[in-house]
């Protein structure tokens, strides 16, 4: 049994052996990191290193040969020892900046914001917003108006991706930072709202639910909606109906029907020259 039992551990250990080398011979390398690289930044030669990865597994998008990423510009962050892939890269030829991480066909503009209207500095490069402006609304009521009888607040835009708070991109960190000025992405159309919206009232940005696409699709807030008054015009009171009780009436009492006077014998009687009528 002692004999049997050290074959059976020499034969385990040589299929072990044998399986360890075929896969070290079937194994690949890919590109990673080798320094941390913020968005918008050129990848220089110190930044990359190639790793062992096993063949068959590599991440769609990688590349096996650093040389094919010199001058390439990261759109997104990039940490120490993260593969290095085509979606995080920008296109070939991009020059480094914040414009390598506009999308195409979008547009970054940049509001000026607050504590208060940056949401205590929780909105981040990498966040959603949504956009309220809080003006007057000219055709609400009459020119003789409070103006802030008139005053609306009203979401304009949703869903609005903020490129860099003040002149930092990195969407790693989760730290909120209170800063005078906010980039955001915007398409032409939004971006000629948003200039609109910040010259005829104040701006506010509204931190939303990344994963969230539903719209808001609000009518905006006025003095009446928000204090929620009713109308002060005197109600029409609608008299209820009287019942009248009938008016009762004495009986009336039917009169004694005479009974006809009996037929009358008359005669003439002559008398000289007077003449009479006797009746019987």
């Amino acid at each position: 049994m002692l004999a049997v039992a050290l074959v059976a551990g020499l034969l385990a250990a040589l299929f072990a052996a044998r399986w360890l080398s075929t896969q070290s011979v079937g194994g690949g390398r890919i590109v990673v990191a080798a320094l941390d690289v913020e968005v918008g930044a050129k990848i220089g030669p110190e930044a990359l290193k190639t790793v062992e990865w096993p063949r068959g597994s590599e991440p769609p998008g990688a590349f096996d040969d650093p040389a094919k990423l010199q001058g390439r510009v990261a759109r997104s962050s990039l940490t120490r020892g993260e593969p290095v892939l085509e979606g995080k890269l920008a296109p070939v030829g991009t020059k480094g900046g914040l414009s390598a991480v506009v999308q195409e066909g979008k547009r970054a503009m940049t509001v000026r914001v607050n504590d208060v209207v940056g949401v205590a500095g929780f909105a981040l490069p990498g966040n959603y917003v949504d956009i309220m402006v809080n003006t007057q609304n000219q055709q609400q009521g009459s020119e003789s108006r409070d103006a802030q009888d008139k005053a609306i607040s009203k979401i304009v835009l949703e869903r609005i991706l903020v490129l860099a708070v003040a002149q930092e991109a990195n969407r790693d960190d989760t730290k909120p930072k209170v800063v005078n000025a906010v980039t955001l992405e915007l398409t032409p159309d939004q971006a000629e709202k948003l200039d609109l919206a910040r010259s005829v009232g104040t701006l506010s940005l509204v931190l939303r639910n990344q994963v969230d696409p539903q719209p808001g699709g609000t009518a905006g807030a006025t003095k009446d909606s928000l204090l929620q008054t009713v109308s002060t015009a005197a109600p029409v009171v609608v008299p209820r109906p009287v019942q009248v009780a009938p008016r009762r009436t004495a009986p009336t009492v039917a009169a004694p029907v005479q009974a006809p006077a009996p037929a009358q014998q008359c005669v003439e009687v002559i008398r000289g020259t007077t003449r009479t009528n006797e009746c019987f």
